[in-house]
């Protein structure tokens, strides 16, 4: 792709964590790259650091004169004034997803699949193949802490293109994969499914699109012309084993084609043993050796917001964590209490969706209560319109623990700085991140 100065593209959308990666790969290939979106935040910031233009009001006035071409994110609501303007000057418009569709077709495609797990691994295929010497280009899903970035820019045009595939309005379905991992299948997004079923179709017709090895979890219901399994249990082709895990740092093995590897993952969980085991699997089908992928792994920093251990002192200990599904906090909230197995756990959980909440009050009402200490924030809506009956209120009757309250979000701060929590851990997928950093500030003075 070389548009030096020619090719005018416009983002809807642009601050979200996937639309920002991909305005800033148009960026670096010479597009004159601007955008809308709802609310400045510090990935806004970086783009406009970097030379975009971007405005924060939905006004077709602030549309540029001239754009070639606008992609957009489904997130973005469907009646924006600007989305009007846009239709009546003829300007053709492109999902995210056909964005990264047609990127995919130019390179040999990694595509790392889930309902949870896919961000982590995609992060640590990326760190993986760039660790080994293999020129790589990454969209990643968050901010992988080697990176510093939510992509990696390869240096040429046949470089092995790594992109985490996402299944929310079948975004997925528009690569074109060589390879592809799918770690999770668990019922989610049902508003675009509707049910289980439709799920398990949706990811099976993503298999159906990989041209050579589809790399499965064990027990998964998947079906494609090769696959290969990874997990715990004896029938995997890339089969794990933990040795030993304590103070972050995970031991164990992937048993695979004959031999046994041994790794050192600086990170915790058996789910995380398990994205480490993808994403081994799938370094090797490019031909890495084992040797060189368990190097790479043992300096995997991780993701931000994925288990993210933002202070940890004598005292006091601090983690913020994306988990915004009922099996993701079940694995993160499992994995901090194994680490820091002394400590009284106080969570603080955004609820993301109405429709999420609705889906799966239960489910949500036992993963939350594996917490010490709960503080519920409102749900934070997205793209949704309140459900009547669908609130945190109703939500907190139906967790079975004793210390646990509503927090408006302007006094959450107050609330941590009267209760001093030893072992504090943040949770969701909203705009509870704008906390993160005021929190790890005052933690640390205490």
């Amino acid at each position: 792709m070389n548009n030096r100065g020619t090719n005018r593209i416009y983002f809807l959308g642009i601050g979200g964590i996937g639309m920002s990666a991909l305005a800033r790969y148009y960026h670096s290939q010479g597009a004159e790259v601007s955008g809308y979106d709802l609310t400045p935040s510090p990935l806004t910031k970086l783009l406009e650091d970097e030379g975009m233009a971007i405005h924060y009001e939905d006004n077709p006035k602030l549309l540029p004169a001239l754009i070639d071409k606008v992609i957009y994110t489904p997130a973005v609501p469907a009646d924006l004034k600007e989305i009007e303007e846009i239709k009546r000057r003829g300007i053709p418009m492109l999902k995210r997803a056909a964005a990264l569709g047609e990127i995919s077709n130019r390179h040999f495609t990694i595509a790392i699949a889930g309902t949870h797990g896919k961000t982590t691994t995609t992060a640590m295929t990326a760190h993986i193949l760039h660790t080994c010497g293999r020129d790589t280009t990454a969209f990643i899903g968050g901010i992988a802490n080697n990176f510093n970035s939510n992509l990696l820019l390869g240096k040429g045009t046949d470089s092995t293109l790594v992109v985490e595939a996402d299944e929310f309005d079948r975004s997925f379905l528009q690569l074109h994969p060589e390879v592809s991992v799918i770690n999770a299948i668990d019922a989610d997004h049902l508003d675009i499914y509707g049910d289980q079923k439709h799920l398990v179709e949706g990811f099976n017709d993503f298999a159906q699109l990989t041209e050579k090895v589809v790399i499965v979890k064990e027990g998964l219901d998947v079906k494609a012309t090769k696959i290969l399994r990874f997990g715990f249990g004896e029938g995997c082709d890339y089969k794990a084993a933990i040795l030993r895990s304590e103070q972050g740092i995970t031991d164990f093995t992937i048993t695979a084609e004959g031999t046994t590897t041994n790794v050192k993952l600086p990170m915790a969980g058996k789910h995380n043993v398990l994205n480490a085991t993808a994403a081994f699997a799938a370094a090797r089908q490019i031909g890495l050796q084992a040797d060189e992928i368990d190097h790479a792994l043992s300096s995997f920093q991780g993701v931000k917001r994925r288990f993210d251990v933002k202070v940890r002192n004598e005292k006091y200990v601090y983690i913020d964590d994306y988990a915004h599904h009922p099996e993701e906090i079940k694995s993160c909230l499992s994995a901090i209490k194994a680490s820091f197995p002394t400590k009284q756990m106080t969570l603080v959980f955004q609820p993301h969706l109405f429709t999420r909440t609705r889906d799966f009050m239960e489910e949500f009402a036992e993963s939350l209560a594996m917490a010490d200490s709960l503080i519920l924030l409102d749900i934070y809506p997205a793209r949704e319109k309140p459900i009547e009956g669908i609130t945190s209120q109703a939500l907190l009757e139906k967790v079975r623990i004793n210390d646990k309250s509503l927090c408006p979000k302007e006094n959450l701060l107050e609330v941590i700085a009267e209760r001093k929590p030893e072992l504090l851990v943040t949770m969701g997928a909203g705009n509870i991140d704008r906390f993160v950093e005021p929190l790890k500030t005052m933690i640390s003075q205490w």
